[in-house]
Parts: C-alpha cells; structure tokens; sequence
C-alpha cells in the first residue's frame, strides 16, 4: 500500500473518484471555501455553508454539508418534502421541528422528516458558533417558507 497523504500525490477534490477532504482544525476543510447559506437575506441571519461532498463532481445520491451559525443567528423556517439528517459538531443550538423544540449538542442526531417545519437557532448568548454537519438528498425539491413563529 502506499501512502498518499503528500499533497503531490493525492487526487484532485474535484472529480467522481474516491478522495479524502482534510480537516484543517477549527471547522475548516482543505480547498472547501465557505459560502452563504441562501441568496435570499430576509429569512437568516448569521448562517454559513461548505458543500463537503457532492458539489465536486461526485456522483453520490446524497450530499453531506457543513452549516455554520453564529450568536443570534438562525436558519430559515422552511419545509420541503425531502428528509434530512443533521449532526452538531461545534457548540449548542436549539433545532424547532414542528411546533417541538429541542436543545442539540455534539453527536446528537436530528431526523426531519418529509414535509415538517424545521430550523436551527444558535441562542444570542452563545460563547460560539453552532456548526452541524447536514446530510440530505442529492436530488430534491426547493425549501418552502414555512408558517409559525421562530423560535426563541
């Protein structure tokens, strides 16, 4: 076996074969730039994106992203018809599924399921960013503004 660890010998990021996408240290990936969360600006505040897997020529059925939100900062309250599997990896947050709301942490693992109203909130007391890694469909249809409140 050889080692490919060097960046001489390592494939390119972009293309549909296998690769490894280093983790620089504070929540930074090689050759991954960060990217706003949507277009629109009136339904988010503070959140940001990197397209981790999916967006680089690969051919996967789904597409793994990580979402970055600061103190005071939330997603949209949307719903769509397509699941989704999010997973904290930095700070604490607070995911409104529906009308429920729960308090995520590290390694907990939030299912949406198709069609409920859903988004994730970083408290404005926060010490830090609320990051998650989302795990969704490759192929599915827009997010829809959804109604009720946002949570708190």
């Amino acid at each position: 076996m050889k080692n490919t660890d060097s960046s001489s010998s390592r494939p390119p990021l972009f293309g549909n074969h296998s690769k490894v996408i280093h983790h620089l240290g504070n929540f930074t990936w090689e050759e991954i730039g960060i990217e706003a969360y949507k277009t629109d600006t009136e339904t988010w505040k503070g959140t940001t994106r990197r397209e981790l897997v999916g967006k680089r020529g690969e051919s996967p059925r789904f597409h793994v992203r990580y979402f970055e939100i600061a103190p005071g900062g939330y997603s949209t309250l949307e719903k769509h018809h397509h699941e989704h599997v999010v997973i904290p990896l930095r700070g604490r947050g607070v995911a409104q599924l529906g009308e429920e709301i729960h308090d995520v942490g590290f390694g907990d693992v939030v299912y949406v399921s198709p069609d409920e109203s859903h988004q994730f909130r970083n408290p404005a007391d926060a010490k830090e960013p609320f990051g998650f890694l989302c795990l969704v469909n490759a192929k599915r249809d827009a997010p829809q503004i959804a109604d009720g409140p946002i949570c708190e």
